[in-house]
């Protein structure tokens, strides 16, 4: 492991994705296997494709959501170390999340941005109403704001939309000492550019991931192996647990 120069209590940004909550039983997104090589994503997770056939694009989003009150489906290692890491480090410790799970709230993290969107909430496409859901969203819903019926979608940033909370990404990105890049393949932009933007601010760059990603030779060191390991052990590190 490089030497780590970064003082207690120097801010961290941490950037998750689907490979943290692997462990947790749900489905990643590229690997063999996962959610893309079961169904199009051209078919459910595009504008356009609401647009086209939205009780198709419910009916997916429903079975993702049903899939996080499965009891199996629970935090790991990784996503309570993190809750550790932001509740003992004395400083800024803010989880960016490509994931729509709600894992990193379950295992206990408070200052969570989730870029793409969460599982549990829907929007109003007529009023811009945002709030948390439970169980099934259908065509027949009523807008609880503003009455209109069959205009609540899932609150997900499909592929051509722009990710949520970019400004305040690139401001901790511009600022961290240490930028944490875990479970991610590095293949999704804006999110495979973040290493690059913390880097140039001076930040050190570490990737923690079951296999090195796509922009792992951008990052000061990147280590390989589970994250319900990787994690609680960098975390004991930061943490001075000997």
């Amino acid at each position: 492991m490089a030497e780590l120069r970064i003082r207690r209590g120097d801010p961290i940004v941490i950037l998750t994705g689907a490979g943290i909550s692997r462990e947790s039983g749900l489905h990643t997104f590229r690997d063999a296997g996962g959610v893309w090589s079961q169904v199009k994503l051209e078919d459910v997770a595009t504008p356009e494709a609401y647009a086209r056939d939205p009780q198709q694009v419910q009916d997916f989003y429903n079975a993702r959501r049903a899939q996080l009150d499965d009891p199996a489906v629970q935090p790991n290692a990784a996503h309570r170390a993190l809750a550790e890491l932001e509740a003992e480090w004395g400083g800024p410790v803010l989880i960016v999340t490509q994931n729509i799970d709600d894992l990193h709230e379950r295992g206990g993290s408070k200052s969570i941005l989730h870029m793409h969107g969460e599982l549990r909430r829907v929007r109003c496409t007529a009023c811009h109403d945002n709030r948390e859901v439970t169980g099934d969203v259908t065509l027949a819903d009523v807008c609880p704001k503003c009455g209109n019926i069959g205009t609540r979608r899932p609150d997900i940033v499909w592929f051509g939309e722009i990710p949520y909370g970019m400004e305040r990404i690139y401001g901790a990105l511009a600022e961290c000492a240490l930028f944490l890049s875990i479970g991610t393949s590095g293949t999704v932009y804006p999110a495979a550019g973040f290493v690059a933007e913390a880097s140039k601010h001076g930040a050190f760059c570490l990737e923690l991931n079951l296999e090195p990603s796509h922009g792992a030779t951008m990052f000061n060191q990147a280590l390989t192996g589970p994250a319900t390991e990787l994690v609680p052990w960098l975390v004991n590190m930061l943490l001075g647990r000997g």
